[in-house]
């Protein structure tokens, strides 16, 4: 087990407390046992904080410097690690005690996978059962492709990329290095595009091939049943270090810039392109053709029908629930607000005749 000592210099936090302590793992603040280690990163939570049995606390200089300030709520025989930002820290110290649980893949190929002859495959590679890698296809360096995914021809995966079981990645599709494809996920499938030719005697959707690539950045994550489409004839991209939740729907020619996180059942609409470091809620939806600026931030279940320009804006449009009742009278109102608006207006004009 690592000691106190040793994680603060690993990831970088100042310690106070007996540095010899050794520690076996992470748990909530409730449950955390006295080798073990938990964080405080919102200030309601001090107090749950002081009751707790963790043996290390995780925490910002200002919850420190409130502990200590408080006799009753400091342990002198707890650790703490002082971090300028106690929840990404806790994340990092997560991932190193993860690493002895999480599944390692061995280097080798499955005997009921299929693959193509032209494809590449490095000797790290790990190749699940009944796999299937078409023509051309090139895997970097440690690429694990677990049970029962397509990897379509001249698809390319850079190194140490992970892709879950019966995923399906479609033809000339670019994943970059460290990438989390999630079982279920779907990237590359067609756009959906078509032009109508209607008459008055009849008509038809004509399909508008959809030639263009998802291209994905290094450090991305796409989760479980999660779709990304192909362009129409430019491409879908998904810039370095984003994180794509479950079930999520990307169009074609959509384009999400670095660093941004998108939550469950989010859907973006054709050809919009979205900043770097944006942050969209659950079931959110932006129509298409629209620019979202960076460090934008959208709610749960908002709906974004105009391009944003102004970086860093906050947007929210989703009404309180309330009991049907009372949902029923406040649309009925919402009705009759045209009428509303009319009679303002004629009082207005009257009003400005009288003056």
């Amino acid at each position: 087990m690592p000691t106190a000592i040793e994680l603060a210099k690993q990831f970088q936090a100042s310690l106070v407390g007996e540095a010899s302590l050794a520690l076996n793992g992470l748990a909530p603040l409730e449950r955390a046992q006295s080798d073990q280690i938990s964080f405080l990163s919102n200030p309601l939570y001090r107090q749950q904080a002081s009751d707790s049995a963790a043996g290390a606390l995780i925490v910002s200089q200002a919850d420190l410097d409130f502990l200590q300030a408080n006799p009753s709520a400091y342990s002198a025989r707890r650790v703490y690690f002082v971090s300028k930002n106690p929840y990404a820290t806790f994340a990092r110290m997560a991932q190193h005690f993860a690493q002895s649980t999480m599944p390692q893949y061995q280097s080798g190929v499955h005997p009921s996978a299929s693959i193509d002859p032209s494809a590449s495959i490095p000797a790290s590679c790990h190749i699940g059962a009944f796999v299937q890698i078409g023509a051309g296809v090139k895997l970097g360096e440690r690429v694990a492709i677990l049970g029962n995914t397509t990897i379509a021809s001249d698809s390319i995966i850079g190194n140490d990329s992970v892709i879950h079981p019966s995923a399906s990645i479609y033809y000339g599709t670019q994943i970059g290095e460290r990438c989390i494809i999630h079982s279920g996920a779907v990237i590359g499938a067609d756009g959906f595009g078509f032009a109508p030719d209607f008459s008055a005697s009849g008509g038809e959707w004509v399909k508008i091939p959809q030639t263009g690539r998802v291209v994905i950045g290094n450090d991305v994550e796409v989760g479980a049943s999660t779709t990304i489409d192909r362009g129409a004839m430019s491409d879908t991209v998904i810039g370095a270090g984003s994180k794509i939740d479950n079930q999520v729907q990307i169009a074609h020619n959509v384009s999400v810039g670095s660093c941004c996180v998108i939550a469950g059942c989010a859907a973006i609409s054709g050809s919009t392109k979205i900043g770097n470091f944006c942050i969209i809620g659950g079931a959110a939806n932006f129509a298409g053709h629209l620019t979202i600026a960076d460090r934008t931030t959208v709610s749960g279940n908002t709906s974004i029908i105009r391009s944003i320009t102004e970086p860093g804006q906050h947007f929210t449009g989703v009404y309180p629930s309330m009991l049907h009742s009372a949902w029923e009278k406040n649309a009925a109102i919402l009705r009759g607000l045209d009428k509303i608006r009319q009679r303002l207006r004629l009082l207005d004009k009257n009003q400005n005749r009288e003056s």
